[in-house]
């Protein structure tokens, strides 16, 4: 994995508020994967990037930005915007 830039984590934080939903589209965990189309709310951003989110299977995992591959999904309209990706 890549450094992230501090431009990018700083981004991340203000995109990614605690509270945020997003939705996993792939995990690259072969551990302990959070299944496709899961959703969790994010609980921080660190200070490398990794989206900090609690899962709604009651899982704690973190996002690895252009590693995993998720969304966050806008709770008015329930329509989702495509975030970050590999």
């Amino acid at each position: 994995m890549k450094e992230l830039s501090d431009e990018l984590v700083g981004k991340l934080k203000k995109e990614y508020v605690p509270g945020t939903r997003v939705r996993c589209k792939y995990m690259d965990d072969p551990y302990h994967p959070i299944p496709r189309n899961m959703e969790g709310t994010v609980e921080k951003v660190d200070d490398s990037g990794t989206v900090h989110v609690k899962w709604d299977n009651g899982s704690f995992l973190g996002l690895i930005p252009d590693v995993d591959e998720f969304e966050k999904v806008d709770k008015k309209s329930k329509r989702k915007q495509k975030e970050i990706c590999r």
